[in-house]
């Protein structure tokens, strides 16, 4: 659904990323894709038709099948965007293979037209594969670290 900035004078990039921020905050919905443009003040945004889960998580089935996925819980990316496993390219990642996690925490983030967007676990778990490389491009419901339940849990 496209979203129109009325073009003002003094209107910059800087405000449009800002607009954009707030819009995307405060709107409820799985967002697919922020479009922003300087010469017209343009932005659009553009939601997923049917809404996933927060965060995009789905359950995987817990018997699976050679066609199927494994066991767990595939974290999705919520939008198209570049995925990174740190904060910054310095940073230790936010998680590794057999890191446990805890249900709102950040496994990663996702980079959409400048804005960084963490992505956390739905619930607890152990990263048991992360599926995609740190800087790579996603695309919507991309499937990005795979949790298995905690032992004795």
């Amino acid at each position: 659904m496209p979203k129109d900035l009325a073009p003002s004078d003094g209107t910059d990039l800087s405000e449009l990323r800002e607009h954009t921020r707030r819009l995307a905050a405060d709107l409820s919905g799985a967002l697919r894709r922020v479009s922003v443009s300087s010469g017209d003040a343009t932005i659009e945004v553009e939601w997923q038709p049917n809404p996933e889960p927060a965060n995009g998580h789905r359950p995987v089935p817990d018997e699976a099948t050679p066609d199927e996925q494994p066991p767990g819980v595939v974290v999705t990316s919520p939008m198209v965007g570049t995925f990174y496993q740190a904060e910054t390219p310095e940073a230790a990642p936010y998680v590794e293979v057999g890191s446990a996690v805890r249900a709102g925490q950040v496994i990663g983030i996702v980079e959409a037209m400048k804005l960084l967007n963490p992505i956390t676990a739905e619930s607890a778990g152990v990263v048991a594969e992360i599926l995609v490389g740190n800087a790579e491009p996603v695309e919507f419901g991309q499937a990005l670290v795979r949790l298995t339940e905690q032992e004795g849990g």
